[in-house]
C-alpha cells in the first residue's frame, strides 16, 4: 500500500509549538552565555566552561529521561523537563556569581529532555517515510526560535543593558511551555505501546548499543557535532574580537541563523529526504558545514562602524551588566581597535554563516531519521536518547577543546581545524557508511 506522505498536523503542531516556546527561551540566553563568564574576567577556556556545564549534565540526564518516556509515556517526562528548564532560568536570573550561573546550567541539563521528548513523540506519530519531515519539524521550531529569542535579547539589552531580564523572560517562555503540555498536548505513548525493555535492560536500554548500524551513526552524530558547536559556542568570542560585536550583534546572527534553520526544516528536509534518501541529505550537509567552517575563519578583522573599544570596554566591566555583584578587572579577551572599522567583516560572516545553517539543519534530522528506522517504536525514546546523550557529549568537549585552541593558537585556528575534521567525516562516510536496511526486528514490527 502506497504510504500517505504529509504528517497528521493535529498531532504535530501541538509539539511544534511546545518546542518553539521551549527553544524561545535557551535561545533568549545563548548569544549572552560568553558574556556572562566575560564580564568575569574569564579566558577563552572558562568561557568554554560555562558553555560546557549545560551538555556535560545533560550526558547523564538525557538517555534516563528517554528510556524513561519510554516506559511511562512522553507527557509526564515532558513537564518535568520543562520544570526544572524553568528552575534554571530563574536560577541564571537571580546568579550574582559565575558559580550559580553554572548551576542553573547544570540543573537545567540534568532534567531537560525536552526537545528529545518531543522528537520521540514525533516518531511516535510518523513512519518511514514521514520520520524525516516530522524530525524536520522540531528543527523549524528550533529555527524559528532562533529568530525570535535573539530578536527580544536585542530588545531586552536596548532597553536595560541588564542580563537579569532575558533570563527571566526565558523563564515564563517555560511556563508558558508548561502550559502547553497540561492543555493541549496529547500522549503519543499509550500504555499499550509503552516500553518492557527498560525494565528488563536498565534505564539506559543497552540493547541498543548492540546494534552497529547505530553505532556507527550515534559516532557520526557525536564527531559532527563536537566540530559544529565548538563553532557555535566560539561564536561569540570571535565576533568580540574580531567585529566588536556584543549581544545585540551576536543575537543579529542567530536571527540570520534561524531563518535558515526555518527554511531548510520546514520546507524542504521532506521532499528531499523523499527524493533524495537521509544519506545523502547527510553527505551535503557535512559537505556545506566543510565549506563554512573554512571560510568563517577568514572573516575580515574589521569592526563594525558603530564600534568604540572603550565602550565596550565598559559594558564589559560594568557592574549593571549583571545587575549587582560583578567583578570589574582585567578582560582576557583581545578587543578590536577602533581603527579600520566597516562593514566588510559583518557581511562577511553573515553571507558565510548561511551554508552552515544548512548543514546544521539537514544533518541532525537526517542522522536520527535515521537511527529511528534501526529500531523497534517502543525504543524511540531510547535511542533518541542516547542520540542527545552524544550531542550533549559532543556539546561538552568542544567548548573545552575549542576554548584551549582559540587561546593557544588563534581566533581562526578552530574553524580551520573543524573544516578538515569535517571533510574527514564526509570522505569517511561515503566510503564507508552505506545505506542500511532494518534489523530483522524491525522489519517484523512494520511488516
Amino acid at each position: 500500500m502506497k504510504s500517505d506522505h504529509k504528517l497528521d498536523y493535529n498531532r504535530a503542531l501541538p509539539i511544534f509549538a511546545l518546542v518553539l516556546v521551549d527553544v524561545l527561551g535557551l535561545s533568549l540566553i545563548l548569544p549572552l552565555l560568553h558574556l556572562y563568564a566575560t564580564i568575569y574576567g574569564a579566558t577563552p577556556v572558562e568561557v568554554g566552561l560555562v558553555v560546557a556545564a549545560f551538555p556535560l549534565a545533560q550526558l547523564i540526564g538525557l538517555p534516563v529521561m528517554g528510556a524513561l518516556s519510554d516506559r511511562f509515556g512522553r507527557k509526564p517526562l515532558l513537564l518535568i523537563s520543562q520544570i526544572t528548564t524553568c528552575i534554571g532560568f530563574i536560577m541564571l536570573g537571580l546568579a550574582n556569581s559565575l558559580l550559580l550561573v553554572i548551576l542553573s546550567r547544570v540543573i537545567d541539563g540534568l532534567f531537560g529532555a525536552n526537545i528529545s521528548t518531543a522528537q520521540a513523540a514525533l516518531s511516535d506519530i510518523t513512519d518511514d517515510s514521514k520520520r524525516a519531515q516530522g524530525l524536520g519539524l522540531t528543527g523549524a521550531a528550533f529555527g524559528l526560535g532562533f529568530i525570535l529569542g535573539p530578536m527580544i535579547s536585542i530588545v531586552t539589552l536596548e532597553l536595560t543593558d541588564n542580563l537579569h531580564l532575558p533570563a527571566f523572560v526565558a523563564a515564563v517562555c517555560s511556563l508558558v511551555s508548561i502550559l502547553l503540555t497540561i492543555f493541549v498536548f496529547r500522549e503519543t505513548l499509550p500504555p499499550e505501546r509503552r516500553s518492557i525493555s527498560s525494565r528488563k535492560n536498565s534505564f539506559l536500554s543497552l540493547n541498543i548499543l548492540r546494534n552497529p548500524n547505530v553505532n556507527i551513526l550515534l559516532l557520526l552524530m557525536f564527531a559532527q557535532q563536537l566540530v559544529f558547536f565548538g563553532f557555535e559556542s566560539l561564536l561569540g568570542l570571535f565576533t568580540l574580537s574580531r567585529l566588536g560585536l556584543l549581544g545585540q550583534g551576536n543575537a543579529l546572527i542567530f536571527v540570520v541563523v534561524g531563518i535558515t534553520l526555518v527554511t531548510v526544516q520546514a520546507r524542504f528536509i521532506g521532499p528531499w529526504s523523499r527524493k533524495y534518501g537521509e544519506f545523502k541529505i547527510v553527505y551535503a550537509a557535512l559537505g556545506l558545514l566543510v565549506v563554512g567552517l573554512f571560510l568563517i575563519a577568514f572573516t575580515p578583522e574589521q569592526p563594525h562602524p558603530f564600534y568604540v573599544r572603550d565602550i565596550v570596554e565598559r559594558k564589559l566591566l560594568s557592574e549593571s551588566a549583571l545587575g549587582s555583584g560583578a567583578i570589574a578587572g582585567t578582560i582576557s579577551v583581545q578587543l578590536p581597535d577602533d581603527t579600520n572599522k566597516g562593514v566588510s567583516g559583518l557581511l562577511w560572516i553573515m553571507i558565510i554563516i548561511i551554508p552552515i545553517s544548512v548543514g546544521a539543519g539537514l544533518i541532525r534530522p537526517g542522522l536520527n531519521s535515521l537511527m529511528t528506522k534501526q529500531v523497534n517504536s517502543h525504543e524511540y525514546g531510547s535511542v533518541l536518547g542516547l542520540s542527545a546523550s552524544f550531542v550533549s557529549a559532543a556539546n561538552a568537549v568542544a567548548p573545552l577543546l575549542g576554548g584551549f585552541i582559540y587561546q593557544n593558537y588563534g581566533s581562526t585556528a578552530p574553524f580551520i581545524l573543524g573544516s578538515i575534521i569535517v571533510g574527514s567525516l564526509l570522505v569517511l562516510s561515503l566510503l564507508f557508511v552505506k545505506p542500511m536496511t532494518f534489523s530483522s526486528t524491525v522489519q517484523a514490527e512494520t511488516n
